[in-house]
């Protein structure tokens, strides 16, 4: 699945996202989907855990970054 944010950059699970606005900037993680809400994403941060953040803060990140696995 293709998701896009409003600058129509598209985003599909397992990529890896950065947050480039909003709070917490600089936070990584892997995408995985879009939320109830379609202006939300979850995202796998590098701890593990599965947060939602607003699409509109999210960026490709320009280097892939390995994840925690527990």
């Amino acid at each position: 699945m293709i998701n896009e944010n409003t600058d129509g950059t598209a985003f599909r699970e397992g990529d890896e996202v950065v947050r480039a606005h909003g709070s917490y900037q600089g936070t990584l993680g892997r995408f995985l989907r879009l939320g109830n809400d379609i202006n939300w994403a979850e995202i796998v941060e590098r701890d593990g855990s599965i947060r939602s953040h607003p699409v509109i803060w999210l960026a490709h990140s320009p280097v892939a970054v390995p994840m925690v696995v527990n």
